[in-house]
């Protein structure tokens, strides 16, 4: 799919880089996109709780910095790009007012690691994301920065008996950068059931199984959220 995403970028490459992974907490395609902005407010969803997140012995790292995921929600990024990728491209799951939870990201051997856990006011249609990531497969991203390509592959979820799945990685790289050198690779993988996401998103050259982080984070996760 040919489209040009501009997004005005406030940090520098490397900074802009792990804001992707954190922006796993920024954005969405939920039950509740497309609909009029005279349609009533929803109630937010019930607070998750304290010790959601994966313990810190499972992704052995350096210190975490955590996230509320209502506050870090942001509308600053989302210029509409007339084909819906932009939100693929910048890993927007959530959208502000639509989700209540924590996360955290980390350094990691090779890379950064995030792992958001939240509530959302509507289901999370994760099979009409990943129809959008399909159709958004190649598009170019202005940045002030630089321009870069992103390559995004979709690929079967994890089997999570009674939740839907997606995972999906994507791949940056610079107009005319050499074959030998790899872009920018990020992977995202979440499950969701009802109204609880559970989101796993890594980038650099990790060497985590992401998929089988991401079902221990949902088994960990979600019998504290009554799943």
């Amino acid at each position: 799919m040919a489209a040009r995403i501009r997004r005005p970028s406030r940090f520098p490459p490397v900074r802009a880089a792990a804001l992707l992974v954190i922006a796993a907490a920024a954005g969405t395609i939920s039950g509740s996109a497309g609909k009029p902005e005279t349609t009533p407010p929803v109630s937010r969803p019930p607070a998750v709780p304290q010790g959601v997140l994966l313990p810190p012995e499972v992704v052995p790292a350096a210190a975490r910095d955590t996230f509320d995921v209502a506050t870090a929600l942001s509308t600053s990024d989302r210029a509409d790009d007339g084909g819906g990728c932009a939100d693929v491209v910048h890993g927007r799951l959530l959208r502000p007012g639509d989700a209540v939870g924590q996360g955290f990201q980390s350094a990691v051997a090779g890379g950064q690691v995030a792992e958001l856990v939240a509530r959302t006011t509507l289901p999370a249609d994760l099979a009409t994301w990943a129809g959008q990531a399909r159709r958004c497969a190649r598009v170019t991203v202005d940045d002030p920065q630089g321009t870069a390509v992103s390559t995004l592959t979709v690929r079967p979820g994890p089997a999570v008996p009674g939740a839907e799945t997606l995972s999906y990685q994507q791949v940056l790289t610079l107009p005319g950068q050499p074959a030998e050198l790899p872009g920018l690779r990020l992977r995202t993988v979440a499950i969701a059931a009802g109204d609880v996401l559970v989101l796993l998103r890594d980038a650099g050259a990790t060497d985590l199984d992401l998929d089988t982080l991401a079902v221990t984070a949902w088994q960990h996760a979600a019998p504290r959220l009554g799943r």
